[in-house]
């Protein structure tokens, strides 16, 4: 506005003194156009208000509403409208209106909010803006008042699940509007390619809300979802024109948009056409000014080997890098090296045959080549082992592509993403160090051989490549498959050769895509633009190098070799045709006919020839019913001390959930890791599931048709990273990152190594129980860049009485993860249902007292019982008793019997001894004093008279003298010899 004169400051005679404005609409929707100073207070006498158009009332795109005659005209050249909406695609700062807000939803232990989201936050980077890399949840936000219903469209970039992305609006209430989760949940996105999401607003204040939340519990950084062209439409009406920013151009009146300046021309704000720079100068598209050149060097070219000519030759050339930005004539620059010499080309790659001009052509079907030599059918029995094998790399075979991408469009979509080089093919230049230089593979799907058609496994197909990396900064190669936008497998920084194995469970057609990225770290366009001297700092430094990929089982390949097939029986009219064999079958070696394979072996599901196909079952393991996988029924023994354990696990069985944590990441967001386990039965199906979600399921259920899910992973042992719901914002747990670490099983055994995994067990309690452990075995076979041999998991049983029912699952305390090295998982379950069969050795009797003539006999369990199901324990039984036993009976007798014995005898010997010594006194008293016996009246007995004694002893006899003296006389002799004893002498008496 001018400055007003003092002949002018009572009255507004000029239109520039004021300009016109609309007031508040009415009820009606009616309104007025009234007149109103730029400086309050200095004008009178302004025009006076008039009626103006309708609230509704909006002009067409290209258009303005011109308030002096409130008729809608056209915007000059160099400007452009909407009409009844506004676009926001400059980003060198957050434009007005817009609030970038950082929020932490998870307090502290006090409760207390988080400081470390303050830095966080969306920031411009001139052509896009980019969201926060962290954990934080950041949101963009803009209110807008729409006086008609409307919409909101933005182009965006989101190739990273590890940031979750939503969308959503609300109303001037903080009420959010009903959505469906398409509209909410933004869609993933390809690297380096940019998709647009629209959503439906309803007249009123809109507040929208672009929200961010980064999920790092990987430790890799995210890459951060990026924003652009935002449009409105829907708003009151365009009073005035925007004019183009600077390094765009809007050529003819009533434009709708700007375009950008074309390469080597600039403009300035609101310009109607672009200048062409000096010779001397250059400029990339959309610059707003043009920059001298710099001079060429090494890192202004790079070489190609050309295409093999009619002679079979090659020769290495060089070329600019495009677009060419150096000066060659002038002082210091390097000039383009010379050709090279012409050399012999690489033979073709296997399936394909070498034509007279030397060039490469795919075999025709039923035929096979090995690249050197001309196609030749495939002899009877065998078919063509389909496929691709590219390992020579003269030309870039016909279903491949190479391109470009910048995450700032910055259009080095003419480029070559990678260069051949014989015998690999290698990243390119690109534009700048942040481009995504991309190789694509497309497949149209897979077919399994003949001999393979029966197999129920699920693989139907493998690519391998080997590749190496070299790298001086944060460079990262990322493996994709393109139909389902996730990321395979990604490396970072230097890799040695090495090659990756990708197995593919699903049938369907794919594109294999890699994408190689110089640095990670977004780079500033406007800065980019100030140092593009150096923008070609790591092309030289930082690759790529392919040099062979092969992918197996393709429908329409080609083929390299031949395999062996099943025939038909030679009765048969086509008894020279392949077949397939039924499920769990092999191709006999001598026949050439299907055979099943033995009982618990398995089919490799590599090949079928020959019953070393069959692959035996690890132990304590059977197959199922196609011979395609290797699983356990439920059922264990072992045997050891003479003594069989026989185990049934058949209660362990459902799909059971081990919750670990919570954890947190560097800035504090909590996670949880939990695992699926599917032991044992089900028929061998891979029963645990563990699935990745990132739609709102919080008024919806799990059969919605709207339910999308990015990732499911069927397997024995599975892991999902989970966010919980509390305090995150969300009104859901979210599940990511799952993976399988278990979909072969190997075996169940006590011993605690099989197939080169240890178990170890001193990572868990000893087992003082003294049943053994059960160590299950698994593998999984999709190898990752830190476990060649793919992630492994032992789940160790253990009988454990005092856990009931399911049991408990718990982790080692020293690797709180699952896992010590990321690659071995270890679990420990245990449970009372883990406890072998009970049998005879389990428990003893016990005997009770006889009562009322009746024993009672019980069998308790030893304690403490480690056994469950198997034998049960005998019925009480009864038997018949005695009070006193027979034995003690028997006893009683004979001793009483003996005691009576003994008495008898005693008083027998004690009378027999008082007539003796009777008639020894007797004959002593009758003796001289000299000591001499009488003299006997008689030698003979009177009648009647009977012996009185045998022997008469001058003293007490013994015992052995009594024994012998009764001895002598049941001899019946008629003499006897009495020992006569006395002090003086001693005389013998002989009758």
């Amino acid at each position: 506005p001018r400055v007003l004169t003092s002949h002018t400051a009572e009255l507004c005679i000029f239109q520039t003194d004021y300009y016109y404005e609309y007031t508040e609409c009415d009820s009606v929707g009616s309104r007025w156009r009234v007149a109103i100073p730029h400086i309050l207070g200095t004008c009178s006498a302004l025009p006076t208000p008039t009626r103006g158009t309708d609230c509704s009332f909006s002009c067409a795109v290209g258009e303005f509403l011109e308030m002096s005659a409130q008729q809608c005209t056209p915007c000059a050249a160099g400007s452009y409208s909407l009409g009844s909406g506004v676009r926001f695609d400059q980003w060198d700062t957050i434009p007005a209106g817009f609030t970038s807000l950082a929020t932490y939803m998870d307090p502290g232990p006090s409760g207390e909010e988080s400081q470390a989201c303050n830095s966080s936050s969306w920031t411009p980077q001139g052509v896009y803006l980019e969201s926060s890399r962290d954990e934080c949840t950041v949101s963009l936000v803009y209110a807008v008042h729409l006086e008609q219903q409307g919409s909101v469209s933005f182009s965006y970039q989101y190739p990273d699940n590890n940031i979750f992305f939503e969308f959503y609006v609300q109303n001037e209430q903080c009420q959010e509007m009903a959505q469906t989760d398409d509209q909410k949940w933004i869609k993933l996105t390809t690297n380096g390619e940019w998709d647009t999401h629209t959503v439906n607003l309803k007249s009123g204040t809109n507040i929208l809300y672009w929200r961010t939340t980064g999920i790092l519990v990987g430790g890799k950084m995210v890459k951060p979802v990026l924003l652009r062209n935002i449009q409105i439409e829907g708003v009151a009406y365009t009073s005035e024109c925007f004019p183009c920013r600077p390094g765009w151009f809007s050529s003819s009146p009533g434009s709708s948009s700007c375009q950008p300046c074309p390469r080597n021309t600039s403009s300035n704000k609101g310009a109607a056409s672009c200048t062409s720079c000096p010779d001397t100068q250059y400029s990339h598209e959309g610059w707003s000014q043009c920059k001298e050149r710099p001079p060429c060097s090494e890192k202004d070219y790079f070489q190609i080997h050309t295409a093999c000519d009619s002679e079979g030759k090659t020769q290495v050339m060089y070329r600019w890098v495009e677009p060419r930005i150096c000066e060659e004539n002038v002082t210091g620059a390097v000039a383009l090296p010379p050709t090279g010499e012409r050399e012999a080309c690489p033979p073709c790659n296997p399936g394909y045959y070498n034509t007279n001009d030397s060039t490469c052509f795919p075999c025709p079907p039923g035929t096979h080549s090995d690249g050197t030599s001309v196609c030749e059918e495939c002899p009877a029995g065998t078919e063509p082992v389909l496929g691709y094998e590219y390992k020579w790399w003269n030309v870039l075979p016909s279903n491949m592509k190479t391109s470009c991408f910048n995450v700032g469009n910055s259009k080095c979509d003419d480029m070559n993403g990678w260069e051949v080089a014989g015998d690999h093919i290698r990243s390119g230049a690109g534009g700048s160090d942040n481009d995504y230089l991309i190789l694509n593979l497309h497949v149209p799907g897979f077919k399994l051989p003949t001999s393979l058609a029966g197999m129920t496994g699920t693989e139907f197909g493998r690519i391998t490549f080997v590749f190496e990396t070299m790298c001086s900064a944060d460079c990262e190669l990322y493996f994709m498959m393109v139909k389902s936008t996730t990321v395979v497998e990604s490396w970072e920084g230097s890799k040695e050769r090495q090659s990756y194995t990708h197995i593919m469970t699903r049938n369907a057609s794919v594109s294999y895509t890699w994408a190689f990225q110089r640095t990670n770290q977004a780079q500033d366009v406007m800065t980019l633009h100030t140092h593009i001297l150096h923008k070609h700092t790591y092309i030289h430094i930082d690759v790529v190098i392919l040099y062979s990929v092969s992918v197996t089982n393709v429908q329409d390949g080609v083929a390299s070799a031949c395999r062996a097939c099943a025939l038909l029986s030679q009765s048969s009219q086509r008894s020279g045709s392949c077949i397939p064999c039924p499920a769990g079958f092999y191709i006999d070696r001598d026949t050439n006919r299907c055979q099943e394979c033995p009982p618990n072996t398995y089919l490799s599901g590599h090949h079928t020839y020959g019953e070393d196909a069959c692959l035996p079952c690890g132990p304590g393991s059977k197959s199922n019913k196609e011979h395609s996988r290797c699983y356990s029924d439920c059922s264990f023994s072992h045997t050891e001390h003479n003594r069989t354990l026989t185990f049934d696990l058949s209660s362990l069985s459902p799909v059971a959930s081990l919750t670990i944590g919570p954890s947190f990441t560097s800035k504090g967001t909590k996670y949880l890791h939990v695992f699926n386990v599917s032991l044992c039965g089900h028929q061998g199906k891979m029963a645990a599931v563990c699935t990745d979600n990132v739609t709102d399921l919080a008024n919806k259920d799990m059969g919605s048709d709207s339910t999308q899910f990015v990732n499911s992973v069927d397997s024995f042992i599975c892991q999902s990273t989970i966010i919980p719901a509390d305090g995150r914002g969300f009104r859901m747990a979210l599940a990511s990152q799952s993976i399988s670490l278990a979909d072969t099983f190997l075996g169940a055994t006590v011993d605690s190594d099989l197939d080169g995994i240890n178990a170890r067990p001193e990572l868990f309690s000893d087992n003082s129980k003294g049943i053994p452990d059960i160590n299950f075995f698994y593998r999984s076979t999709q190898a990752t860049g830190s476990c060649e041999r793919g992630r492994s998991a032992v789940m160790t049983i253990r009988c454990n009485p005092e856990k009931m029912d399911h049991g408990q699952l718990t982790v080692p305390s020293a690797c709180p993860a699952g896992t010590c090295d990321g690659c071995t998982f270890h679990f420990l379950w245990e449970s009372g249902s883990a406890c072998p069969h009970c049998t005879q050795d389990d428990y003893h009797q016990i005997e009770g007292a006889c009562k009322g003539g009746v024993q009672v006999t019980l069998s308790v369990w030893n304690e403490p019982k480690l056994c469950t199901k198997g034998m049960s324990l005998p019925a009480k039984s009864s038997a018949p008793c005695e009070a006193i036993a027979l034995w003690l009976k028997v006893g009683v007798g004979g001793g009483a019997f003996l005691a009576v014995l003994l008495v008898s005898l005693t008083f027998y010997f004690w009378k027999k001894n008082k007539r003796l010594e009777y008639k020894y006194s007797r004959l002593v008293m009758s003796a001289n004093k000299e000591c001499e016996l009488p003299v006997a009246d008689s030698c003979a007995l009177a009648e009647g008279e009977e012996p009185e004694d045998d022997v008469v002893y001058s003293h007490k006899p013994s015992l052995l003298g009594k024994l012998r003296a009764i001895a002598n006389k049941r001899e019946g002799d008629s003499s006897e010899s009495v020992q006569l004893k006395s002090s003086q002498s001693e005389r013998w008496v002989w009758g």
